[in-house]
C-alpha cells in the first residue's frame, strides 16, 4: 500500500506541578499560542489548547510517525523552558492524561477545552 490514513485525535490533560496556579489569566492565551506553535513546528497539529491556571488541555491530531508520548514531551518540555524564561520558576506535573476522540466528537470537545474558564 503506498498511501496511509490515520485520524489520531487525542485530548490531553496536563497539570501545574503540584496543581499550583501559576498561570496567570492573562498570560494564558500566550501559553497556549505557545504551545499551539511548538505542534506545528513538529509535525502534529493543535485543534485547539486552552485550559486555567493550574491545568492545560489539548486536542491534538497526530500523524502516525509521531507517538503520543513523544508530542505530550514536546509541548510540556518545550513550553516549561520558555514559561521559566519570560515568567519564572514554573514546572509542569509529570505525568498527563489522554482520551481518544472521534471525529464526530471533535466539535464537542473543542466546546469544552474553549469553555474551561467557565466551568
Amino acid at each position: 500500500m503506498s498511501h496511509s490514513y490515520s485520524s489520531n485525535r487525542v485530548h490531553v490533560i496536563f497539570s501545574t506541578k503540584e496543581r499550583r496556579p501559576s498561570i496567570d489569566d492573562d498570560f494564558q492565551p500566550k501559553v497556549w499560542a505557545y504551545m499551539a506553535g511548538i505542534a506545528h513546528n513538529q509535525g502534529f497539529e493543535a485543534i485547539i489548547i486552552g485550559g486555567v491556571r493550574d491545568h492545560a488541555h489539548a486536542l491534538l491530531v497526530l500523524p502516525p510517525t509521531i507517538p503520543l508520548a513523544k508530542a505530550v514531551q514536546f509541548l510540556k518540555g518545550s513550553s516549561s523552558k520558555w514559561i521559566n524564561e519570560t515568567q519564572g520558576d514554573f514546572a509542569w506535573q509529570e505525568g498527563y492524561g489522554a482520551f481518544s476522540v472521534s471525529a464526530s466528537q471533535t466539535s464537542e470537545v473543542v466546546r469544552y477545552i474553549a469553555n474551561q474558564r467557565a466551568s
